[in-house]
């Protein structure tokens, strides 16, 4: 089992950055990558971000690239996801996910294992 806890959302205005950071605790190592989603109100839960926990095969939805960057800290057992330039249409509750390995659909939801409880981020325009 790996638990996830998500951390560092809030109310920011346009244009603002947040750093969300996702921490792994349990059988980590057996994390293969972690991947960030999100899911605004009436919507389905969205890919963000995705991250090998060795540091590679990073990938990014398209409308987040350019102004998201995901990272690990693998000494801390700890994600991040670095957002800069921030639209309103990026609120929604963000969540952490593990994979303990190799799936071929990176995106889909289901490829994930573990999840985090989520936090949210609203931006104001």
């Amino acid at each position: 089992q790996v638990q996830l806890g998500e951390s560092g959302g809030g109310l920011v205005q346009a244009g603002d950055s947040l750093r969300l950071s996702c921490a792994a605790s349990g059988r980590t190592f057996n994390m293969y990558a972690m991947g960030w989603f999100r899911q605004a109100p009436g919507k389905e839960r969205e890919f963000v971000a995705r991250i090998m926990w060795s540091g590679g095969g990073i990938f990014y939805t398209d409308s987040v690239k350019g102004r998201f960057s995901i990272s690990r800290d693998n000494a801390k057992n700890t994600g991040y996801l670095q957002m800069n330039s921030l639209k309103p249409e990026d609120t929604a509750v963000y969540y952490c996910a593990a994979q303990v390995r190799w799936y071929d659909a990176i995106v889909s939801a289901r490829s994930y294992d573990y999840w985090g409880q989520g936090t949210q981020v609203t931006v104001s325009s």
